[in-house]
């Protein structure tokens, strides 16, 4: 496979891309603004189907703001522009044609912090189907979709009880069941265990591993450990640009570049 090349500044950087028929959402030149703001630099990077991808970095490095880029959230915040193509299913998800409502459909999100509708459990799964105007079957997708983010056991009896009596944890496998319910191919993630205690973080990572072999997961996380523990591959960004991505064993015991290294190793972020 012929390894990438990419000039940063002075530098180059090389590594083994994913490639294209192996991935679910492509990324080509990707460059965003807010406002005069640049926030992300000619990001380029392949996402591979039914896998865990890492986004590590130090904070506003635009880890989260490349996330939110690969179902269009960035549109909601006024002043935002961007340049560059991602390529999800053959279609360029930002050509003028292309609805961002739609493009949500099929690339789920889940949140920083559990943010379930104060409504009951089961209506918290179904919110999307209905919103569709899907009116059949809403009974087995509710217990699939809490079966598949490990909350079925808990939580069967009270289907009907309000999602805010739920512990944080539980709370959160809520939201993952919510975004997974319409069955989106990719699952974007964005630091979903930052507030969670360690035994809850443990089952939402047990969880994301069980959830690779149906979705293609891309997680944004401030912790390196957490990465390493679940990731297939990941990337480091820092200031707005992708330093270094492949294999997460690879990129954590043999970066390829001294700010990989860095950061890895404590030395700044």
């Amino acid at each position: 496979m012929m390894l990438q090349e990419v000039a940063i500044g002075h530098e180059t950087v090389r590594w083994e891309p994913v490639p294209a028929e192996e991935a679910v959402i492509q990324v080509q030149n990707l460059n965003l603004y807010y406002g005069k703001h640049q926030a992300l630099y000619n990001v380029s990077v392949n996402f591979p189907r039914n896998k865990i991808t890492a986004i590590i970095g130090p904070s506003g490095c635009g880890k989260s703001t490349l996330l939110r880029s690969l179902n269009r959230m960035n549109d909601l915040i006024p002043g935002v522009r961007i340049e560059g193509k991602v390529i999800y299913e053959g279609v360029d998800i930002y050509d003028p044609r292309v609805d961002p409502v739609e493009v949500r459909r099929h690339i789920g999100m889940v949140f920083q912090k559990p943010n379930p509708f104060p409504k009951s459990i089961y209506e918290n799964v179904v919110f999307s189907l209905r919103l569709q105007g899907q009116k059949e079957g809403l009974d087995e997708v509710v217990e699939q979709a809490l079966r598949r983010a490990a909350l079925w056991e808990e939580v069967k009896d009270k289907l009907h009880e309000i999602a805010l009596r739920l512990s944080g944890g539980q709370q959160q496998r809520l939201c993952i069941a919510r975004a997974i319910a319409a069955e989106p191919p990719l699952l974007l993630l964005d630091e979903p265990t930052s507030a969670l205690d360690p035994i809850a973080t443990e089952r939402i990572e047990s969880l994301l591993l069980e959830l690779k072999q149906h979705y293609s997961l891309i997680i944004v996380t401030h912790n390196m450990q957490q990465a390493a523990r679940i990731a297939d591959r990941t990337i480091f960004m820092h200031l707005g640009v992708l330093i270094e991505e492949g294999p997460t064993n690879v990129l954590f015991t043999n970066p390829k570049d001294k700010r990989t290294e860095a950061y890895i190793t404590g030395r700044f972020g």
